[in-house]
């Protein structure tokens, strides 16, 4: 078993200067056997990821598990850009795609608690032509094809809604149906839009369900972090930033890596996996555009990520930063569907588990065919990153790897393979 000390004490002993504060790192080095874990059982992990980088299933990945507020195990495999045949590294830079959606969330819970937004307000209060979309229903016609009917809302769409889905908007991404087809069609994602201009497209579009009904995974966190800029008066990016990235010390996360001293640290997949969704390819992040996409639009490191899981771990702080209070944050990874909103026929948090303000949200110990505790929250990108959050064994995982056609396969397999790894329960 392959010891990576070395790794640990350089990653970890570090200091960021953003020239206003300086932020010494909270997590720390330490063995696995320390916290609880097996190594030899961790172990495990590497070596099953160094198989599939052998046999190029995937081109290389970083795993961070970290447990009681420490690091327990880096594993840092493969290589970096499979075209260059550079080599992975710790500090690797990830398209983390829908792993935005937690970070924006977040953002949002700012303004909440400063009384700045309020959940059960409309979302036309901020941005008034959602006043009037209209939603789709599908009805058979005498031919047997399927026509769409627009109808009013029964309810305005609210920021609720927003942070857990239950807006009626949708990507288009997912299954057949006639609302699917004419996102599909209208080519939101094309160019670089301003995130205004993102939503003054997808408002001419109608909902695939009625507002509050049923949980369909969408553009909904973009239209969010419009609110977010309308209510700061500032980018969505620069609200982030001060808010919570510097805070936190996050320097690589980011909607462009606009430092070219870093493209050299931008992971990059097989060419022939670059495929996202229909329509959808990699971007490049060495490209600055306008479109900050709440959504789906960051950058990251797997150890700036541990920082934002760390953060949540400890009910809202780290480092004494304080970016949001405890009780939002037991607020936010409560079960916000109940049974209110009924899961869509694609139901991405799976059996087991439902959804809170922007992380899916584990409601028992079964159900689920992947190991884990109730309470756990997690959320994934489509080019193949993942982090999981288990309070009940203060415990979190981030995966990075640029894989789209991978990006399910691994997440159960990882999960199942720590939790083996798992031997002393949390005092």
């Amino acid at each position: 078993m392959r010891r990576r000390a070395a790794i640990l004490l350089t990653l970890f002993c570090l200091l960021i200067v953003d020239g206003r504060h300086v932020y010494a790192q909270t997590l720390t080095a330490t063995t696995a056997e320390q916290v609880g874990l097996s190594s030899e059982r961790l172990a495990r992990i590497d070596a099953r990821l160094k198989a599939d980088v052998d046999r190029a299933i995937i081109p290389g990945a970083v795993v961070l598990v970290a447990r009681h507020g420490k690091i327990a195990w880096l594993d840092v495999v493969g290589m970096l850009d499979p075209q260059t045949r550079a080599q992975m590294r710790k500090d690797a830079i990830f398209r983390i795609y829908s792993m935005t959606k937690p970070i924006t969330s977040v953002a949002a819970m700012i303004l909440f608690e400063e009384g700045r937004i309020r959940l059960d307000e409309p979302v036309f209060s901020y941005i008034p032509a959602f006043k009037d979309v209209k939603v789709g229903v599908e009805k058979p016609s005498a031919d047997g094809t399927a026509t769409l009917e627009l109808v009013p809302m029964r309810r305005a769409m609210t920021i609720h809604d927003l942070l857990r889905h239950s807006s009626g908007l949708t990507y288009g991404l997912f299954g057949p149906g006639l609302v699917n087809k004419l996102y599909t069609e209208a080519n939101l994602f094309q160019g670089s839009p301003t995130n205004e201009e993102f939503v003054e497209r997808l408002v001419k579009l109608p909902l695939a369900y009625q507002p509050g009904t049923t949980w369909e995974y969408s553009t909904s966190t973009d239209v969010l972090g419009r609110i977010i800029e309308i209510v700061s008066g500032t980018t969505l990016y620069q609200f982030q930033k001060e808010r919570i990235l510097d805070p936190l010390g996050m320097a690589d996360t980011s909607f462009y890596v606009t430092d070219k001293t870093k493209h050299v640290r931008i992971a990059e997949p097989f060419a022939k996996d670059r495929r996202i969704g229909p329509g959808a390819e990699f971007g490049d992040p060495r490209v600055e555009g306008k479109w900050e996409s709440g959504g789906g639009g960051m950058v990251s490191t797997a150890m700036d990520y541990a920082r934002f899981c760390q953060m949540v771990l400890n009910g809202g702080t780290l480092n004494g930063k304080r970016i949001i209070g405890p009780k939002t944050v037991a607020y936010m990874t409560s079960d916000h569907l109940g049974s209110v909103v009924a899961p869509g026929p694609v139901y991405l948090p799976g059996p087991g588990f439902s959804f809170g303000l922007g992380f899916a949200v584990r409601k028992e110990a079964g159900v689920s065919p992947y190991a884990g505790s109730a309470g756990e929250l997690n959320w994934g990108g489509a080019g193949g990153t993942y982090f999981w959050i288990d309070p009940k064994e203060d415990l979190f995982v981030v995966f990075m790897m640029q894989s789209p056609s991978k990006r399910l396969a691994y997440r159960g397999l990882l999960k199942d393979m720590m939790y083996s790894a798992l031997m002393i329960p949390k005092r």
